[in-house]
């Protein structure tokens, strides 16, 4: 006898759930980080900080959170190892963001379906946790590193909209 994936035994989520819960944080973080073109020692910061705040859900009180964030750095690497992530530049950010935000909502619906309030909040709040960290790792618009905005107009509607789409 075979013995069942953890997301289906502890869970209960199937093969395809189970794929949109991973896959989402790293959608996020790509997102957040395509909401506002910054150029790539900007985008590599914002890079990074998405990583350690997926990283970072290994130590989450939350089982949900925890074995997600445990699958997803076994499969893009893990920052205290020196892994990084390649930098994703979309050829279409908006609709990217449109699809992100539309999966999140997929997301929620899930969860909320599925899972007791404080695991389906610890999830969501994990995904806003990532979008914030990446939109407030690299300043825009500034000179040689000093100045500018910490969040743009597009990231704070990232954010926003994500928040929306999460507790809505």
């Amino acid at each position: 006898m075979t013995e069942q994936p953890l997301y289906t035994t502890e869970f209960g989520f199937s093969d395809d759930e189970w794929g949109l819960l991973v896959g989402l944080p790293q959608s996020v973080l790509t997102a957040a980080s395509a909401a506002e073109s910054d150029g790539g020692r900007r985008t590599r910061s914002e890079n990074a900080a998405g990583l350690e705040s997926i990283a970072a859900g290994r130590e989450s009180a939350s089982p949900l959170v925890a074995a997600v964030a445990g699958e997803l750095v076994a499969r893009v690497g893990d920052p205290e190892a020196g892994e990084e992530l390649p930098v994703i530049e979309p050829a279409d950010p908006k609709a990217m963001i449109a699809d992100v935000l539309a999966r999140a909502a997929s997301a929620a619906k899930l969860l909320d379906g599925r899972v007791d309030e404080g695991e389906a909040g610890a999830y969501k709040h994990w995904l806003l946790s990532i979008a914030e960290h990446v939109v407030t790792a690299a300043s825009t618009g500034g000179v040689l590193g000093l100045g500018g905005e910490e969040i743009t107009e597009a990231e704070r509607r990232f954010r926003d909209e994500l928040s929306h789409v999460l507790n809505d």
